[in-house]
């Protein structure tokens, strides 16, 4: 029965990397494709990443306060919230999963602003350990994040909206006796789709605002547990809050 037991959880443990790794390919070839027009303005999550077989979960608020758009679209504002899940494929390499719930807020240059009401909302990415010494960290990161709240009526005309939210980062950190601090840079893009009636608009944010900088904290409550702060400035204002747990 040992051996049995054994040799099951060999199966599991394998279909578990498989899956994993066909993640990993998948959201790489994504990347590809992205960063083959631009590279794109999301939470990083730090330098702190599970081991292999390890994995995170927490609950995070993300707040997009100013992001310009093209032409007469103006700028948007966005409210999140998630639920996080970040997988250890090995300990150099995280698979970063999200889900929840999140508003649009567009203001098109003179008119009144347009509210979104919160609905569902998604996110992935992954993040590769460039550097791991006694206390400095390096990590590069992509994130991704999608948007889809409710639909409104404008007088008699239905009006849709998708926020497509994309992030590559560099971030360094340096671990304190009771905190780590990390700084960083990121290149970031906002799609913002609109649909009036049955006419579709993509409209990207202002790409000479596209490289951001990034600053954040890690700041530990007990041995498994840690409060995540971060911010953006340049490409966005934006920040992001999280209470984690390791496993």
């Amino acid at each position: 029965m040992r051996n049995m037991s054994i040799k099951i959880r060999k199966v599991i443990s394998y279909k578990l990397w498989v899956i994993s790794f066909g993640i990993f390919l998948f959201l790489t070839y994504h990347l590809s494709l992205i960063t083959h027009n631009y590279c794109y303005a999301a939470p990083c999550y730090g330098t702190k990443m599970p081991r292999k077989k390890e994995f995170f979960m927490g609950l995070q608020t993300h707040a997009i306060f100013k992001k310009y758009l093209e032409d007469e679209y103006g700028k948007v504002r966005s409210f999140q919230n998630f639920l996080l899940l970040t997988l250890g494929v090995y300990d150099w390499l995280s698979i970063d999963l999200k889900g929840g719930a999140g508003n649009i807020r567009q203001h098109p240059q003179g008119s009144d602003e347009v509210d979104y009401p919160s609905r569902f909302a998604g996110g992935y990415g992954f993040r590769l350990k460039l550097y791991d010494g006694k206390k400095i960290k390096t990590v590069f990161g992509f994130q991704h994040i999608s948007l889809h709240p409710k639909s409104i009526h404008l007088g008699t005309v239905k009006n849709r909206s998708i926020l497509d939210d994309w992030q590559a980062s560099l971030l360094a950190s340096c671990d304190f006796k009771k905190v780590t601090p990390y700084l960083g840079t990121s290149w970031s893009r906002i799609d913002y789709i609109h649909t009036v009636a049955d006419s579709r608009k993509r409209k990207m944010s202002d790409l000479t605002k596209s490289i951001g900088f990034i600053f954040g904290l890690d700041l530990p409550l007990t041995k498994k547990a840690w409060l995540n702060l971060e911010g953006r400035l340049f490409d966005s204002e934006a920040v992001a809050f999280s209470m984690n747990f390791s496993f």
